[in-house]
């Protein structure tokens, strides 16, 4: 369990750097100062993570560990110095599909081991990994992630959803994990890929 623990707080750091690099890049899109940048790295990088200790009544994991906030600020410097060209918005997107497969598990895990409910833990799962990003898209006054056709809040929701149903039907928490986090990574990288949409509502909106 060590050696899982220690692969689990790595695989956070990174996740937290991905979407604090994302919060960056939104700031430098609308031009704003070095504090903007760090605010955003920030809110982006512990915003979804906060929000499910926050519900499930665990103590807040940046509060303890300042290191994720260290990290979060990093990228937002590593942005305002060096920039982020095309090329690197486009690595970026990759990057944030990993990092939000891997917050669908852990965040379904870290709710699940303190005892939440089966859907509970699948919910703590999806916001972990989407609540950052819903954040930095309102302050940055664009599109939130909620309103965009393109597949994400979707693939974190079935990748929770396979973590949670696995370890209820007995599969270990690594493989249960990978196979979880594989399945949400690609049902992201089709979005990015092929555009995958779900169907919009058929219906009449009134006159």
């Amino acid at each position: 369990m060590d050696v899982l623990a220690q692969a689990l707080s790595a695989l956070d750091y990174a996740a937290v750097a991905v979407f604090g690099a994302t919060g960056a890049l939104a700031a430098a899109r609308r031009k704003h100062d070095i504090v903007t940048f760090g605010f955003f790295a920030a809110v982006t990088g512990v915003g979804g993570g906060t929000l499910r200790d926050l519900l499930i009544g665990a103590p807040v994991f940046w509060v303890a560990r300042p290191a994720y906030l260290a990290v979060t600020l990093g990228a937002a410097a590593a942005i305002w110095l060096f920039g982020w060209g095309r090329r690197g918005e486009r690595i970026l997107t990759w990057l944030d599909a990993v990092g939000m497969a891997a917050y669908a598990v852990v965040g379904a895990l870290k709710a699940s081991s303190l005892g939440a409910p089966p859907l509970s833990a699948i919910v703590m799962g999806v916001l972990t990994s989407t609540f950052g990003g819903i954040i930095r898209d309102v302050l940055a006054e664009e599109p939130s992630v909620l309103l965009r056709r393109e597949l994400y809040v979707t693939a974190a929701l079935v990748g929770a959803t396979a973590f949670v149903l696995l370890q209820i039907v007995g599969v270990a928490i690594i493989p249960a994990g990978l196979a979880a986090f594989a399945l949400a990574f690609a049902i992201r990288a089709g979005a990015i890929i092929f555009r995958w949409t779900l169907p919009g509502f058929p219906g009449r909106t009134p006159d």
